[in-house]
């Protein structure tokens, strides 16, 4: 029976990192529905492009009041996990606070110490988080695609975070308390500036008691760490762990730049080659079928742009500075990119149930995203600009758009008289080209 706590977390470790590694899988294989993408190029830019803008969170700190508290969470939580070594160690041998004996004891201490007032900092940051969302009410955390899940996921993550740093405290708390009356087992070893003053608390509770708050503590924390970790599956914290990748796949070309479709530009080397036959019938045997301009369902993205989707944290920055979404027009970057999650989620559901993807008669184009919604987009980036993790709602406004352009014909009617006026006239105004410079001549 004394192993049977190990055995217990063992089998909950396992369990814990088995489940997350399914889903992951999960992700992986439906980014891989999209079209492959060379990503080959700029290689240097893309590493310091995660080392600035991910590890160093410098997009963040543009709005420098939740930039620096996303900092403080962000490097506070990752720190504090250190400590989650100890406790695996812990929890499958059986001892406790195993690196103290194996860390000089004033590093010990000193680490001990530095996670208590990161907790503390945490703790902090995580409750003006909660403030600024639910009693100043940003308006970008309470647009119209932000109800329901995305809404609840948001508070959700931030209680998750408060428990876990509250835990911590009193499992520290309760592990000094029973430090200085000699619980057997509890070896004296780190320093607790901040769980000390939870001490008066625990004042007159036996050892028995005190043991079952540091045990009870100490299982409450690893167990809520595997279920945040599983939990980031189901969340747009995912972004915890896909930023770094969704960053160095990023655009690292000019942001004016728009990309060239290789079907519009094998189409044209056909039409410019004397020797071929456009109205030739497909060679016999031929199985390939025409390749599709732009993109009307996810399967037509690119897989960086699937891992953009997968990436979105639903921050909002995008859309606050959208200049369509500011006058009053239906477009928000955002919705686009939890839109775009929606429906890979929704296909990935149909291949988990089917074994391969059975047509569901939706689409990304009109049941998801409105070609409203795809028409008041100015191209001027703010949006791209503005995603603190290098994502890119852009790109996928334009592969739509040239699916409507050019299979369906569904310009807006300005767009189509000024392309017209392009073919006809070389210019968007209706002008014949030996009238253009009239105008020198009224005066």
């Amino acid at each position: 029976m004394q192993y049977l706590p190990n055995i217990l977390f063992s089998i909950a470790l396992v369990a814990g990192i088995g489940y997350f590694t399914m889903n992951i899988r999960k992700i992986i294989r439906n980014i891989k529905l999209g079209q492959e993408v060379d990503a080959s190029d700029n290689t240097g830019q893309r590493w310091s492009n995660v080392v600035r803008i991910a590890l160093g969170q410098s997009k963040m700190v543009v709005r420098p009041i939740p930039g620096l508290l996303h900092i403080l969470v962000y490097v506070g939580f990752i720190i504090i996990n250190i400590e989650v070594l100890e406790i695996i160690i812990d929890g499958i041998f059986g001892t406790h606070r195993v690196l103290s004996t194996v860390l000089p004891s004033g590093l010990y201490n000193f680490l001990i110490g530095s996670f208590e007032i990161l907790a503390l900092l945490v703790l902090v940051g995580v409750i003006l988080f909660w403030t600024r969302r639910n009693v100043q009410r940003l308006k970008r955390f309470w647009s119209s695609e932000m109800k329901g899940w995305p809404k609840n996921d948001g508070n959700f993550i931030l209680y998750f975070e408060m428990v876990l740093m509250i835990l911590f405290l009193t499992m520290n708390a309760a592990d000094q308390s029973l430090q200085s009356i000699g619980a057997a087992h509890y070896v004296e070893a780190g320093s607790f500036p901040v769980s000390k003053y939870l001490l008066p608390l625990m004042d007159g509770f036996s050892e028995a008691t005190l043991i079952a708050i540091e045990r009870g503590a100490w299982w409450l924390h690893i167990l809520g760490i595997l279920v945040f970790l599983n939990y980031l599956y189901f969340s747009k914290h995912l972004h915890i762990i896909l930023a770094f990748p969704n960053v160095y796949f990023g655009k690292v070309v000019p942001k004016g730049k728009f990309k060239n479709l290789k079907s519009v530009t094998n189409e044209v080397k056909m039409m410019m080659d004397p020797n071929v036959d456009p109205f030739a019938a497909p060679a016999e045997g031929a199985t390939e079928a025409p390749a599709k301009f732009g993109a009307s369902d996810v399967m037509d993205l690119s897989r960086i742009q699937l891992l953009n989707a997968y990436t979105c944290t639903e921050c909002g920055r995008c859309t606050s500075e959208c200049p369509a979404n500011i006058t009053g027009k239906k477009l928000s970057p955002r919705k686009i990119m939890m839109d775009t999650r929606d429906r890979l989620e929704e296909i990935g559901k149909n291949i988990n149930k089917n074994g391969e993807f059975k047509p569901d008669g939706k689409q990304l184009l009109d049941d998801y995203i409105t070609r409203e919604e795809l028409w008041a987009c100015t191209t001027c980036n703010a949006c791209v600009e503005a995603c603190p993790v290098s994502i890119d709602p852009l790109s996928i406004i334009m592969d739509m758009r040239q699916y409507l352009v050019m299979e369906q014909s569904a310009a807006p009617t300005e767009l189509n008289v000024a392309m017209t006026n392009i073919e006809n006239n070389g210019a968007p105004w209706p002008y014949n080209q030996m009238d253009r410079l009239n105008w020198k001549n009224e005066n």
